[in-house]
């Protein structure tokens, strides 16, 4: 059974915006063979992350939500941090790979390579 909080456009802005903690978004539909893989990756690193919450979206039934961040393809994963867009992930991905896309891996991303202001 998934740990996920089903969000609406009503309830977006308390579950996932106003946030104090790391929100990952599952934009999905219910008739996506890709979102239906996806969803016990998402269930085990939430089991994996507790900091972390994971909500999803039914683009199907939240479709200004899905039109709001842009989503064009599904599944769609968005991390939010600080209630801002963090990471994006467009389709399946296996958990490792997608630990990864998100910052869940427990490394930093690589600086930027070039000068620095001093």
């Amino acid at each position: 059974m998934s740990k996920a909080v089903q969000v609406t456009t009503a309830t977006f802005e308390d579950q996932v915006i106003l946030s104090e903690q790391p929100v990952i978004v599952d934009f999905y539909a219910d008739w996506c063979g890709p979102c239906k893989m996806l969803s016990p990756v998402l269930d085990q690193l939430a089991l994996d992350h507790t900091e972390v919450k994971l909500t999803k979206v039914n683009v199907d039934e939240e479709p200004a939500l899905a039109e709001r961040y842009r989503v064009r393809g599904i599944p769609h994963v968005v991390m939010f941090r600080n209630g801002k867009v963090a990471e994006q992930v467009l389709g399946y991905k296996p958990k490792a790979a997608l630990e990864a896309s998100l910052g869940l891996n427990g490394r930093e991303k690589p600086e930027p390579v070039g000068p620095t202001s001093a």
